[in-house]
């Protein structure tokens, strides 16, 4: 089975200036990790609350041996700069909307198919909610899995919002806040079979987010109260910057 888990020399780099900055900024409690398949591709798949949550996962990723590889909004790529870092470190663009929107899954499948590792936030963006709970998703992690004939594995975070909530102005750094992460059993997707229906994907797509929401609610010692907001219904946010989709 092809096994894919080398780290780019960039990745290495910003790995090296991550990973203490957080060392030293914030504490960890992390659950699950043994669920982590050793080897083979599959995809993460991760609710998404903050701006810093990814530098979170990233670290976290390192410190599980796999190379921090993600689906970003392609409007990323275009900042100076940061734009090469991420070519550099093999991320993948996602041209949501256009003739080029396939392209990021079929780079995404590849990737998985060689043993490699690739994390997506079905949400799209960071979540509405105002009690932080994930919102519906995207088809899109369900998709590459399927193509790509490897698990999805359900991922939650809880923290990254304490620093940086999008819709609060300004960082709130000190005290040091706990970066909780916790790992789901992998999910096999292969039931779908190689063609599944859009109403199959939606299903599987809504059973991934249960199982997130079902993580998370574990850390948090409590559940939703309110009906999951529905990520196809969003309008532009209203936060302290421009929202940044990944």
């Amino acid at each position: 089975m092809a096994h894919d888990r080398s780290f780019p020399l960039v990745t290495r780099i910003l790995i090296g200036i991550v990973w203490p900055t957080l060392q030293v900024l914030t504490k960890r409690e992390r659950r699950g990790e043994e669920k982590l398949p050793k080897r083979g591709g599959y995809v993460i798949a991760s609710n998404h609350l903050s701006y810093i949550d990814p530098f979170v996962m990233a670290q976290w990723e390192a410190d599980n041996k796999i190379p921090p590889r993600y689906l970003v909004k392609d409007s990323v790529f275009d900042i100076p700069v940061g734009g090469w870092l991420m070519k550099k470190v093999r991320h993948i663009p996602v041209y949501r909307g256009t003739a080029d929107a396939a392209k990021a899954l079929s780079a995404a499948v590849d990737a998985v198919k060689k043993g490699g590792v690739i994390t997506i936030y079905p949400e799209g963006t960071m979540t509405r909610d105002p009690e932080a709970w994930p919102m519906s998703g995207f088809n899109g992690a369900v998709r590459v899995a399927v193509a790509g004939g490897v698990p999805i594995v359900p991922v939650a975070q809880w923290g990254p919002q304490e620093i940086l909530w999008p819709y609060r102005k300004g960082w709130n750094v000190f005290p040091r806040k706990t970066m909780h992460i916790s790992v789901g059993d992998p999910i096999d997707v292969s039931y779908l079979g190689d063609d599944p229906t859009e109403e199959q994907l939606t299903e599987a797509t809504n059973l991934l987010m249960d199982k997130i929401t079902e993580l998370q609610a574990e850390i948090r010692g409590e559940v939703p109260t309110t009906p999951r907001i529905d990520v196809h219904t969003l309008k532009k946010p209203e936060t302290n910057r421009e929202s940044q989709e990944d």
